[in-house]
């Protein structure tokens, strides 16, 4: 961003002139749509619009007059606002926003002008309204990091649980979509490449006999078969499996689980679902103590609950959004929001040195068996798997939903779990990502230093599940932040 060039455009007639210098702005980073706005457009109430440069589809730029003085500016990128990070930025009321200093008198200082640290990742979207403030203290540079209150801690709380009780999952409702439910006579192996194929780690089950929602199949259930395949003393052989209905494995479930009543018969699992008017914090609630992520939406119009109907999937994530929506404008009224997540111990850390009581954070070696990682998600409860090397940087990552990739031309039937690599299976399935989770989201990454804001934000885009915190330059896992992380934080 430069100035194209210093004639000054005077105003005409009599009185005295002000002086307007043109201004070159420039957005280098791509786009569909690009705009710019600043303190000098109507105080930010206009949108300039940014072409692309000649030559350049990836450049977009705008000239505009601006008075001499400080001027605070920021980009709208395909309806994001951002900044561009290679510019001078601070933290403003408008989250971060770049700057500019245009003085007619060489000693024209803004008092309020304050360096940032200029950030070594990508170009990222910075919704968020905080962010890391960094002043000069006798000559070095030091992070202000916000002061936390129990007070700040529990009214923040408070007002995330009114907004949650006052607002329905029928909120969380898209306009259009589309809802994958399997019948529970459908045979295991379809089922899977069902899941594999629409990109989805999970669908609800219809009994046409009882004319009812029954329950869910997930990649968790795919993770249960598979071991159970590979123990020698397994009833299923993985011709069964041709054949196995979905109702026959949740049968076996729940016998492998001793959920059997007196008689020896398996106990039907108690399905949980939610209703459109069912209150967000009540579902909240409902999926942390069932340790799930996503509930069914369904609703009968009838008194007796017949002729359901599916509506949608409620999920952790999309509640979050809902949040971070109706928050965004008054982010002050949160100022846990603020503070950085190492300060507010949310997620799983590494133990530091000498630190007991601590639950530990499941790590592998992409040399690792297969039949390691899948042993350890069940065994650990954990929905994710950090894949690092041998300085514990961050590789890859190994989630549940991985599972459902072996699906994919048999391959569940070809290969030996103690045999496969976890490095081999991530190869197996790189060709496998839906649209739903594109491989980019797969490993999605923050640092100990970021805000709760901006932790949010990144976990209530589709399909980000978790973020796994690492140490800036290094990659190093640090710890691992999920959905439910985030919840069990906000409602205390």
């Amino acid at each position: 961003m430069f100035a194209t060039n210093m004639d000054s455009a005077r105003d005409v007639g009599g009185a005295p002139s002000t002086v307007l210098i043109p201004m070159r702005f420039v957005w280098p980073y791509g786009g569909r749509s690009v705009f710019l706005s600043g303190s000098f457009a109507r105080r930010w109430s206009e949108l300039i619009p940014m072409t692309p440069v000649e030559g350049c589809p990836t450049v977009f730029q705008a000239i505009y007059s601006v008075m001499p003085g400080y001027h605070q500016y920021k980009f709208f990128v395909d309806g994001e606002w951002r900044h561009d990070e290679h510019q001078p930025y601070v933290s403003g009321e408008y989250g971060l926003v770049n700057t500019v200093l245009l003085a007619t008198d060489p000693n024209f200082f803004h008092p309020n002008v304050t360096p940032e640290i200029t950030s070594g990742s990508n170009m990222e979207e910075d919704t968020e309204a905080f962010r890391r403030l960094v002043r000069i203290t006798d000559g070095n540079l030091t992070d202000v990091v916000p002061r936390i209150t129990e007070g700040d801690l529990q009214g923040s709380r408070h007002r995330i649980s009114v907004f949650l009780s006052a607002h329905t999952t029928y909120e969380l409702l898209p306009e259009s979509g589309k809802v994958v439910a399997l019948d529970v006579d459908l045979p295991v192996k379809q089922a899977f490449h069902i899941l594999h194929e629409q990109g989805i780690p999970l669908a609800p089950l219809w009994d046409f006999s009882k004319g009812q929602f029954v329950g869910v199949l997930t990649a968790s259930d795919f993770i249960l078969i598979l071991r159970e395949l590979g123990n020698h003393g397994s009833n299923l052989t993985e011709e069964e499996l041709e054949t196995h209905t979905i109702a026959a494995w949740k049968e076996g479930k729940a016998y492998l689980n001793g959920q059997i009543d007196g008689h020896g018969r398996a106990l039907p699992r108690r399905f949980i679902h939610a209703g459109p008017y069912d209150n967000m914090k009540d579902v909240v609630l409902k999926l942390l103590q069932n340790e799930v992520a996503t509930v069914p939406i369904i609703h009968s119009s009838s008194e007796d609950g017949t002729f359901p109907q599916l509506l949608h999937l409620a999920s952790l994530s999309g509640i979050l959004k809902c949040i971070c929506r109706y928050f965004r404008h008054s982010s002050s009224s949160l100022p846990i929001l603020q503070a950085p997540i190492c300060e507010l111990h949310v997620g799983t850390w590494v133990p530091e040195i000498g630190e007991s009581n601590c639950r530990p954070l499941a790590m592998l070696r992409p040399s690792a068996s297969l039949s390691a990682a899948l042993n350890l998600l069940v065994q650990a409860q954990v929905s994710s798997i950090p894949i690092v090397d041998d300085n514990d940087s961050l590789l890859d990552i190994y989630c549940r939903s991985d599972i459902t990739a072996l699906a994919k031309d048999r391959a569940y039937a070809h290969i030996n779990l103690n045999e496969m690599t976890i490095h081999q299976a991530l190869q197996l399935g790189q060709d496998s990502y839906s649209p739903f989770e594109p491989r980019s989201q797969r490993c999605q990454m923050c640092l100990r230093s970021d805000s709760l804001h901006k932790v949010m934000e990144r976990l209530a885009n589709p399909g980000v599940r978790r973020l796994v915190i690492v140490e800036a330059g290094s990659k190093r896992v640090e710890g691992i932040v999920s959905l439910s992380d985030i919840f069990k934080f906000l409602l205390g």
